[in-house]
């Protein structure tokens, strides 16, 4: 007799951190799930939370995908195993993902940045996305729209109540 099996209490993504700048910067192009090789440290300072990648972006070298200036704080009961806070930190991509992302890097005012880090079912992952850097002028026009919605939204609401 097979025995039923457990849901697990815990969701099977866990935010760590979040760049909720990212879509005011930057247009969105294309977003990527890349898996990140890091130290034990590293794993345990994230799973308290202490990540912080609102200046972080992802390089491409020959060598793969790296994330750099993601500040990972150093996990305090590790001593003198601790891992460097800022130091870089290499993505896993397929090797088709790397080569595409190299040749649209290339181009002018192309990025990549990472939107989050997560843990799925306890494995640390990265989403990071090519984004194109906005003008001033598009983010005003960004930040027009959204009020225009917000206030159509707000309309809307308030006739059916009535």
């Amino acid at each position: 007799m097979a025995k039923p099996e457990k849901k697990s209490d815990k969701p099977a993504v866990q935010v760590v951190a979040q760049n909720r700048a990212a879509s005011y910067n930057y247009h969105i192009l294309e977003k990527l799930e890349a898996g990140m090789v890091l130290h034990g440290t590293e794993v345990k300072a994230l799973r308290e939370g202490k990540a912080n990648i609102r200046d972080a972006y992802a390089e491409v070298r020959s060598t793969g995908v790296w994330l750099m200036n993601c500040h990972i704080s150093q996990y305090l009961p590790g001593g003198p195993f601790n891992h460097e806070p800022l130091g870089a930190r290499k993505l896993l991509l397929h090797k088709a993902e790397i080569h595409k992302l190299l040749g649209k890097t290339e181009r002018k005012g192309m990025t990549l940045i990472p939107l989050r880090i997560y843990f799925r079912d306890g494995i640390a992952k990265c989403e990071i996305a090519l984004a194109q850097g906005k003008k001033l002028w598009d983010r005003r026009q960004a930040e027009r729209e959204k009020e225009a919605k917000r206030e159509a939204d707000e309309a809307i609401y308030r006739s059916r109540r009535r």
